[in-house]
């Protein structure tokens, strides 16, 4: 049984069976029958679908957002957004996917042509977590269906209600029974369905454990897999930088989605000649935030996901001070029942300390100073995960040196990093490997077949 309570209130709002093996085996049998079909359909059928989708999605906004709120505590206006990304997200493949899968062909040396085909493979598994509930599944959602293969959902124990949700704008919009499902369903019950013959491919976000895990099943089984596995991106602020932009932004990153978000930079690298300018600006922006329901408009941060989630920030924060960081200020969970805490700002953290090598999933900010750019990216470069980055600076030369030696799998300059429709998404080191979104994403679940033609 699957309970989903409201994180600002602390009341339970419904309740969802698990599905039981016989539930799990009808869809996985349906999914690989629909397969069998929804594979030959023309690249327009599948793109038609996609733009009925977004229609699905705006017509339903309001509703969609409003699950999310009540079952993770994202502010509305924060969800809304989220839900209008998704409809651009498949509106994004409907229109320009077709262009992505053209074969390519090349000649070839001994006269003749090689050419390179996309082609569909199957079922695809989706492992997704709670802090997005729509955008991470459509991520996967939208060009699995532009490709022709179909997708199982085993989305986050507490979001049961936006699953469900997500599988009903899919029949609505019109796709085949069986296109794709949710499998309600435990952590437990996964390695079997990774091992099931017709699952061909997986898709994880998720914490590093779950991604060694899923990894290791999916490689015994040979199967394929894509992994985000979130990360402890840097954000660095330059003397060149606008440095009230900068602390803005920066505030923006702790507390977007109450700071639970894997891409949004977590540690503040400033440089020594704007460190104390930077540290007065961004603690006063800092401990103006205001943290209340997340349905009221002038809300800044709702509550944390669960209880749970908070209390493990706090452990982290509490190990952290014991180690020798010093909190300036906030880090505390606030009155009342919901999961809401303040946020806050840690100095002096150690690099041997267990923070360094984990991620802060809630409003607080750890603050370095770097001696010069070369501090920074040792700085930034000094921990195990390698997903996204954020840099600061006017200086062009500068900017090149952050691209090429930061270990990130991506990078943005002068902006918060975010996450588009267009552009390849993903990490290197303990952040994973592969890329979601843009052709890369489409592609990482096809076969990508080499024809070979005499001349």
């Amino acid at each position: 049984m699957f309970r989903s309570v409201n994180p600002a209130t602390g009341d339970q709002i419904a309740t969802y069976p698990e599905l039981t093996a016989a539930e799990v085996e009808s869809r996985i049998a349906k999914a690989a029958a629909t397969y069998r079909i929804w594979r030959n359909k023309p690249i327009a059928e599948r793109a038609a679908l996609l733009e009925r989708l977004a229609e699905q999605y705006d017509a339903n906004s309001e509703r969609l957002a409003t699950m999310a709120v009540e079952e993770m505590g994202k502010t509305f206006k924060s969800a809304l957004a989220e839900v209008q990304k998704c409809a651009g997200a498949f509106r994004y493949y409907a229109r320009n996917g077709a262009a992505m899968l053209e074969p390519k062909i090349i000649a070839t040396a001994n006269g003749g042509s090689a050419e390179m085909r996309y082609l569909p493979m199957g079922t695809v598994l989706a492992i997704m977590p709670w802090n997005f509930p729509y955008w991470q599944a459509v991520r996967f959602l939208a060009p699995t269906i532009l490709a022709g293969n179909v997708g199982l959902l085993k989305h986050a124990s507490i979001v049961q209600g936006v699953a469900g949700l997500m599988e009903e704008m899919v029949i609505a919009a019109g796709a085949p029974d069986g296109l794709f499902q949710n499998l309600a369903i435990k952590s437990d019950k996964v390695a079997a369905i990774i091992a099931d013959p017709r699952i061909v491919a997986v898709t994880l976000t998720g914490s590093e454990g779950a991604g060694r895990a899923v990894a290791g099943q999916a490689g015994h089984a040979l199967k394929k897999v894509v992994l985000e596995l979130g990360g402890s991106d840097p954000f660095i602020v330059m003397p060149s930088a606008d440095l009230d932009a900068a602390v803005k932004q920066a505030v923006t990153a702790r507390i977007q989605n109450s700071g639970q978000s894997c891409i949004c930079g977590k540690r503040m690298i400033v440089h020594a000649d704007v460190y104390d300018a930077f540290r007065q600006k961004f603690s006063a922006a800092m401990q103006a935030v205001k943290a209340g329901d997340p349905t009221d408009p002038a809300t800044d941060m709702g509550p944390l996901s669960s209880l749970e989630q908070r209390d493990t920030v706090l452990e982290q924060l509490t190990v952290a001070k014991a180690a020798g960081a010093t909190l300036l200020f906030g880090g505390e969970a606030l009155p009342g029942k919901g999961a809401y805490m303040s946020a806050g700002i840690l100095v002096d953290v150690p690099f041997e300390s267990d923070l360094m090598a984990e991620e802060i999933f809630g409003p607080i900010a750890m603050l370095f100073k770097a001696e010069g750019i070369d501090d920074a990216i040792r700085i930034a470069n000094a921990i195990p995960y390698g997903l996204g980055s954020s840099v600061w600076t006017n200086d062009s030369a500068e900017q090149e040196r952050f691209v090429r030696d930061i270990e990130a799998g991506m990078t943005a300059i002068n902006q918060v990093l975010a996450s588009t429709p267009e552009a390849p998404f993903g990490g290197i080191k303990a952040s994973g490997h592969g890329r979601e979104l843009g052709s890369h994403g489409l592609h990482e679940f096809m076969n990508l077949k080499t024809v070979m033609r005499a001349g």
